[in-house]
């Protein structure tokens, strides 16, 4: 299920006939579903441009995959409302991160968490963005209550860094029951689905490669699967934060004609220089080779 990458125009405003053109072809090369959340620029969009581009994706997406829409927000209440807007617009499950401030203690955050899984009936994602963001990583014991309390409406997608162990020890801690899904741009992806993924949700911008390796994964097929995704290790390797992942996908997207433009909001915490480009285009050019291989 790919993060979606939110496309502008000129003006910085939110280009929505490209948004449901990226939605149209994710939706066509085989994803389950799309997810807009923190890859998606949320911090940096108004509340009402982040209620329309979500009302927007459940519209394109509505009877074709699943649509998740993160509403993490800096306030309990306020991530109360988004959940509640999601909910409205037809979102079939919600993502949250947790404020990214620092300094919120476990109990805290429990009850954050708390309030938006009370706030609606839709299953909840809980998203540590920590090997982004820097925080600290969502303590083990929170998913493990959250999970006891609210049973199967709780999903965890850890991204915390090193990815592997992480989902290792959230499996174990919770005897198994926890459903993780992975990100973290694809990093790791054979590793990670060992240890019992249900799902991914990488970028948007080779999401096919992903689709297919994830099917071969399914057939057992895992040096084929390896073939498509160690490249991306490389890409993710290129990352300098979530700067850097949007600066990749947007290249990626407006180099396969889904996107107009590269244009992400500023400031920037992290720029591509000319070197940084042409590898971006060396490593996709990999990828999309082996695409072409597939049956």
């Amino acid at each position: 299920m790919p993060v979606l990458q939110t496309p502008f125009d000129d003006d910085e405003s939110i280009d929505f006939e490209t948004l449901e053109k990226e939605i149209d072809w994710l939706f066509e090369i085989g994803a389950d579903g799309v997810v807009m959340a923190m890859a998606s620029e949320i911090t940096r969009l108004s509340d009402t441009e982040r209620r329309e581009m979500a009302a927007a994706v459940c519209h394109y997406g509505r009877g074709r995959g699943s649509v998740v829409i993160s509403v993490g927000a800096e306030s309990s209440r306020i991530a109360e409302q988004l959940a509640i807007h999601a909910q409205t617009a037809g979102a079939d499950a919600v993502m949250a991160i947790p404020p990214l401030r620092g300094g919120v203690g476990e109990v805290e955050l429990a009850r954050y968490y708390r309030r938006i899984a009370g706030a609606i009936d839709l299953p909840v994602i809980i998203q540590d963005p920590s090997g982004y963001t820097g925080s600290q990583p969502l303590p083990v014991s929170l998913y493990a209550a959250l999970l006891d309390e609210y049973g199967d409406r709780i999903y965890f997608k850890p991204e915390a860094t090193p990815p592997g162990p992480r989902l290792s020890a959230i499996r174990d801690q919770t005897g198994g029951a926890a459903r993780l899904f992975g990100g973290t741009g694809g990093i790791s992806f054979v590793d990670c689905y060992r240890r019992g993924l249900i799902g991914s949700m990488p970028g948007s911008g080779l999401a096919d490669a992903l689709v297919a390796a994830w099917r071969h994964l399914q057939a057992n097929e895992e040096n084929r699967a390896y073939r498509l995704t160690l490249p991306f290790s490389a890409l993710v390797a290129l990352h300098q934060g979530i700067d850097g992942f949007l600066i990749v996908e947007k290249i990626i997207l407006e180099r396969r004609g889904i996107f107009k433009n590269t244009l992400i909001r500023g400031p920037m915490g992290f720029t591509a220089d000319a070197e940084t480009v042409q590898e971006i285009h060396r490593l996709a050019d990999i990828i999309i080779e082996e695409m072409a291989k597939e049956p």
